[in-house]
This record gives C-alpha cells, structure tokens and sequence, in this order.
C-alpha cells in the first residue's frame, strides 16, 4: 500500500473534499463515515476536524461516539475486566447502534439519531436528547472494531497502528486489549478493507492512502 505524508490539518480538509459529494448507496438522504481505529489512533479526533471542515464547507454533520453505546457492566465484565475475547466481540451494543443510529438515517427515517445511549462511568443510562440530522447530512460515527460489524457505511477511513506503535501508545493499564486488536486485524484485515487508510504509528506525521 503507497501512502502519503500529510498533516492532519490538510488530511481533514482532503476527507472533507471527498464526503462533500458523497451520496448514500442506498438512495437514503445521509450518508455515514466510519472512522475506525483502536483508542490509541484516536480516530475521534479526526472525525471531529472533519465535522468542522465540513461545517466551513456548508455541509451539517454528526459525530458519534462507539464507545457511548458500551453494553452494561453486568454484560461486558461478565468474564472479567481484562477479558480480550469480550472486548473484541461483546463490549459494544451494536443492537442499539442499529436501531439508534444507523435505524434513523434509513431510506423514508427520520433522521433522528440518539448521539450516546450508556454511560461506562456511571453505568447508567445518558439520557442524552436526540439530535436531528436534516437530509444530506452526513453521519460519522468513530470507534474501534467497527468494520467487523457490517454497519452500511458510505465511506470507511481505518487510522491505522503497527503492532509495535498500538502497544506504544496503548496505556499500559490497556495492554489487556492488544489481542483483540491482533484477531481484528487478522480477521477483519481493516487496513485493505477500508476504503480510505491512515497511517498514525507517529502521531505528529500522518500518511494516507489518498
């Protein structure tokens, strides 16, 4: 795979470029972008340079946390708090994410999108109000493991970490969730099933696919 030195500045304003005359596969009325990536790439914050980039462009958009639809503690601690198989596979509560997130944005949805649904911290319930997405735009939803899903995205951009820069940047407390990450990118191989890949092992120097 060629990639390309670039700024993260100038990387948003590319994505932005791109999303701008993005239309949905499905005929509906708002595309999504998956930005995918372990904590440790912080695929978060590029979603959110690109929220503004394409704010200044004129085009609304929605940024979505994964790791604001967390399944309860009772649920995903249920083999323990450093279980790898239950991070890979059952942490997040996809169901809602579906019927949440992805439901709204369908051909004839109302665009009504629950922007997180449970908080780790308090494991409750946010209760956060829903936001209205109008037509044409664009969701981008972040998160790790997202591509193993089959969630019907537009657009697919993996931030993507070498083995040795994900123990690296992974706190140490973390390092439990290195082996979810190692069967991810075997099983799911993110980095040639993304349509748009970005090379993060040095957080000061991005590289992208193009």
């Amino acid at each position: 795979m060629r990639l390309e030195a670039i700024t993260w500045d100038r990387l948003a304003e590319r994505l932005a470029d791109r999303l701008a005359g993005l239309e949905p596969a499905d005929g509906g009325a708002w595309p999504r972008v998956g930005f995918d990536g372990a904590p440790a790439a912080r695929p978060g914050d590029l979603a959110e340079r690109v929220a503004e980039a394409l704010r200044v462009r004129g085009r609304p958009s929605l940024v979505v946390g994964a790791e604001g639809f967390l399944r309860p503690a009772s649920l995903r601690l249920e083999h323990g708090r450093r279980d790898a198989e239950s991070y890979h596979g059952g942490w997040f509560d996809t169901g809602a994410l579906w019927r949440e997130v992805f439901g709204p944005l369908d051909p004839g949805g109302s665009g009504r999108v629950l922007p997180d649904l449970w908080d780790p911290v308090t494991d409750r319930a946010t209760r956060s109000p829903y936001a209205q997405l109008p037509p044409g735009g664009i969701l981008l939803l972040h998160g790790p493991l997202l591509l193993r899903h089959w969630f019907p995205f537009d657009l697919t951009v993996h931030l993507l970490l070498s083995p040795g820069a994900l123990r690296r940047l992974t706190p140490e407390t973390d390092h439990w969730t290195l082996p979810a990450f190692e069967r991810y990118a075997s099983e799911t191989d993110p980095a040639h099933t993304a349509d748009v890949v970005v090379r993060a092992d040095d957080p000061r120097r991005p590289a992208w696919s193009g």
